[in-house]
């Protein structure tokens, strides 16, 4: 079965994220814009591992979405965690004391949130 649209988006959402977690993970200067802006330029090594971890789960998780692996319930389950884990990013974002986290990151996720809240019964 093909995904459908909202899949689609929040899968394309995932990606942008894990492509950001990445760009972290291999030395890019962007530590204002993540993990509470506490590292000017790159991150120290511990967070550039929490990054390719990052990255490696918003990848699957992306993948997962567009093969229709699982059952229609798994899926429902799945996409209400999803939703569950994004909401609570976007909160963290909006708390931040990083302007670039919170004017970026927080509607990135809120929207990931609703796609994958409403991803939840394009298939049930």
């Amino acid at each position: 079965m093909r995904a459908s649209r909202s899949e689609t988006a929040t899968a394309t959402t995932l990606l942008a994220i894990g492509a950001f977690q990445v760009a972290l993970a291999g030395g890019a200067p962007w530590g204002r814009a993540s993990y509470g802006g506490a590292h000017q330029g790159v991150l120290p090594t511990r967070l550039r591992v929490v990054s390719g971890v990052a990255a490696l789960g918003y990848g699957t998780g992306a993948a997962l979405i567009v093969s229709g692996a699982g059952s229609p319930r798994s899926r429902v389950i799945a996409f209400t965690g999803l939703s569950v884990l994004m909401g609570i990013g976007s909160a963290t974002n909006a708390a931040s004391r990083s302007p670039i986290e919170r004017a970026v990151w927080t509607p990135v996720s809120a929207a990931a949130a609703g796609l994958a809240w409403r991803s939840r019964t394009t298939r049930a």
